[in-house]
C-alpha cells in the first residue's frame, strides 16, 4: 500500500504539527454552508462547525480541507476542481472549504502560510498537505493514494455490503497496527518485520514494508534535537546538521523545505558526502506517494543538482 506524507501509520507522531483540537472547545452549533461545487459532499467550514464537519466527519471518510481566499484566483480554480472530483467520488471523501479571510483562527491552526493550502484529515489527524494549484490528474492520484492509505482504518467508516464476507484481519497484522496506533514504534517495527520474515505477501507485505520504512524514519526523526533546523540554518554546509534538520522538517509536514535543504547539500558536496546526502533524500522521497507534488519537484531538483 502506497501512503502519502507519512499517512495513517505516522499520523499519531505527526499530529502535533497541526493541533486540530485547539478549536474543539470553541465549536458551537454547526453552521450551514453555502451551495458550492461538489453538492452534498462539500461544506463551508467555520469555527462553529469545524468539529462536526472536519474532526468528526474524518472518522467516517477522509476530509480534504481547502483553505483559500475569495481574493485568490488559484483558490477558486482549485475549489472547482476538487468540487468536481468529490462529486465523481460520491461520498468516499468529503470536501471542507475554509475562507481564511473570515476564519483566521482555523488558518492559524493549520499553519497556513499561503493560499490555497490543502490538508487531508483522517481520524481527526492531518495526513498530508500541499500548497498551490495542482492539475486535476495529479489531484486524482493524490486523492486515490489517501483513500488507499485509510481503507479499513477509520473508526466510523460506513460498512459496505461486501464486508460481511471479507476475511478477518490477520492477528499479527492487527497487533502491528495496534502497536503503531498506540505510538509503540519499536513493538510495531518488530511486529511488521515479523510479518515480512514470515513470508507475508500481497497487500500485507506491501503494508509491512512501507510501515517498517516509516517507523525507522519516525524513530530517527523523533530523536533529533528540537533546534535542529536552527542549527542547520546557522551552518548550511554541515551535512549531519542538514540531515537532522530535514528529518525534523518532514516530521513537521514541511517536506518541501526538507527536500530543498538536501538538494542544496547535494550541490555543495562531492564523492562520499554527496552520496550520503543523496541516499537520505531518496529515502525521504520513499515516505511519500510518488505522485505527491513535493516529491515530483524534489526529484526534478535533485536531477538538476546531479547533472
Amino acid at each position: 500500500m502506497t501512503r502519502p506524507r507519512p499517512a495513517v501509520a505516522a499520523a499519531a507522531a505527526m499530529s502535533g504539527a497541526v493541533d486540530l483540537s485547539a478549536l474543539k472547545q470553541r465549536a458551537q452549533e454547526p453552521a450551514s454552508g453555502e451551495p458550492s461545487a461538489g453538492g452534498e459532499w462539500t461544506v463551508e467550514v467555520t469555527e462553529a462547525n469545524l468539529e462536526s464537519e472536519v474532526l468528526a466527519q474524518s472518522n467516517r471518510v477522509p476530509v480534504i480541507v481547502l483553505l483559500g481566499s475569495p481574493r485568490s484566483e488559484a483558490s477558486a480554480a482549485l475549489a472547482a476542481t476538487l468540487g468536481d472530483l468529490v462529486a465523481e467520488d460520491r461520498g468516499t471523501w468529503a470536501l471542507a472549504r475554509v475562507n481564511v479571510d473570515t476564519n483566521p483562527q482555523i488558518a492559524q491552526v493549520f499553519g497556513v502560510q499561503a493560499v490555497p493550502t490543502v490538508v487531508a484529515v483522517a481520524a481527526g489527524r492531518p495526513l498530508t498537505s500541499f500548497t498551490g494549484p495542482q492539475p486535476a490528474d495529479q489531484l486524482r492520484r493524490w486523492l486515490d493514494s489517501i483513500l488507499d492509505a485509510v481503507a479499513g482504518k477509520l473508526p466510523d467508516a460506513p460498512v459496505s455490503d461486501d464486508e460481511d464476507t471479507e476475511e478477518a484481519v490477520d492477528p499479527a497484522l492487527a497487533a502491528a497496527r495496534d502497536a503503531l496506533d498506540s505510538g509503540d514504534f519499536e513493538a510495531a517495527r518488530t511486529a511488521y518485520q515479523g510479518l515480512l520474515d514470515g513470508g507475508a505477501t500481497g497487500a500485507v507485505a506491501a503494508e509491512a514494508t512501507a510501515s517498517v520504512r516509516q517507523i525507522a524514519f519516525l524513530i530517527r526523526a523523533t530523536g533529533q534535537p528540537q533546534d535542529a533546523v536552527l542549527t542547520a540554518n546557522a551552518a548550511p554546509g554541515d551535512i549531519d546538521a542538514g540531515l537532522a534538520a530535514a528529518d525534523v522538517e518532514v516530521l513537521s509536514q514541511q517536506p518541501d523545505s526538507a527536500f530543498d535543504r538536501l538538494v542544496a547539500l547535494v550541490r555543495g558536496t562531492s564523492d562520499d558526502d554527496r552520496a550520503k546526502v543523496r541516499a537520505r533524500l531518496l529515502e525521504l522521497f520513499e515516505l511519500f506517494d510518488p505522485a505527491d507534488p513535493a516529491v515530483i519537484a524534489g526529484r526534478r531538483k535533485l536531477a538538476n543538482a546531479l547533472f
